[in-house]
């Protein structure tokens, strides 16, 4: 959980540890009120990603609510950990997460729900600092994230040491990859051993076109990380003891970066939605999102 302005001290993060199955109930709880405000928001906005925010449900939670050093109460904590969405498309589950984690006040749950991509709302249609300073940079363009976070993993390096107290998250669409600036980043950092790096790749397979294979095939997916010295890890992106692990595994690599290949279910959680491309950049309408919520709420009441 996040710490509060008046204790900004968290616990070290162990590779060993496990997460408790009473974390992992409330992870998931949490995970699907997410999903549902996602939803919410989307129908009311008419307009908008519903694929891939649904998919990155629950790497989010297990940001927002267990491991990022941060404080919603004091959004510029200087000891913060920093998180960069690099495909802002799917910025509605950012939102999302950051509402639930109380980054905009008692009511900033509603406020996401009612305003996401209304005019002058600060839940824009990708994350903008103008609007929403809490955010750590502003998205829209793909593939420029990771360089920034590579910029901002340098300097911390610069002003730390490598003793990196703090952490830089870079999270990544597949298709974005096929953004060539991505790889200029990902081979500065592999040539400068940015151990204070972690990328999260949202492995959907699938972009606005169809299927990523097909439009540009990203495999060896690994391999190619690899040749860029990158310490790579593979999980499952619905399992939190699996994101938990690699996570804690990224963290004990101290001379190279590393990047979760996180395996996801592009719309987990509506089986109507899932691992369709069409869902990658649509909203549902009052009775698509009538019946995803139902679905939500039913798995809601199950976790329970």
């Amino acid at each position: 959980m996040a710490p509060s302005s008046k204790t900004p001290e968290v616990a070290v993060h162990l590779a060993d540890t496990h997460l408790t199955d009473a974390e992992i109930a409330v992870l998931a709880i949490q995970a699907n009120k997410v999903r549902i405000s996602i939803i919410e928001a989307l129908v009311e906005a008419g307009s908008g990603h519903t694929a891939g925010p649904l998919g990155m449900a629950d790497v989010f939670t297990y940001l927002y609510f267990h491991e990022l050093r941060h404080d919603p109460e004091n959004p510029s904590w200087p000891e913060r950990d920093r998180l960069l969405l690099s495909n802002g498309h799917i910025c509605p589950v950012l939102y999302s997460a950051m509402a639930h984690a109380g980054y905009f006040g008692k009511d900033g749950v509603s406020e996401f729900t009612k305003t996401l991509r209304k005019y002058g709302s600060r839940f824009q249609g990708h994350p903008h600092r103008e609007f929403m300073p809490e955010v750590e940079s502003s998205s829209g363009p793909l593939g420029s994230g990771l360089s920034q976070a590579t910029g901002m993993a340098i300097a911390e390096r610069i002003d730390a040491g490598r003793s990196y107290k703090k952490w830089i998250y870079c999270l990544t669409g597949d298709g974005e990859l096929d953004e060539g600036n991505n790889w200029e980043a990902i081979m500065l950092a592999g040539k400068e051993k940015l151990g204070n790096l972690i990328a999260i790749i949202d492995r959907n397979n699938i972009q606005i076109d169809g299927f990523t294979e097909d439009i540009m095939p990203l495999e060896p997916l690994s391999d190619k990380w690899q040749a860029f010295n990158w310490h790579v890890i593979e999980v499952n992106g619905h399992d939190f003891s699996d994101i938990h692990r690699a996570i804690g595994e990224a963290k004990a690599e101290f001379d190279k970066p590393s990047v979760i290949i996180a395996n996801t279910i592009p719309g987990k959680g509506v089986p109507d939605f899932e691992r369709k491309f069409e869902w990658h950049g649509k909203a549902p309408n009052k009775e698509e999102g009538a019946m995803a919520l139902k679905v939500l709420r039913e798995i809601g009441e199950k976790i329970k």
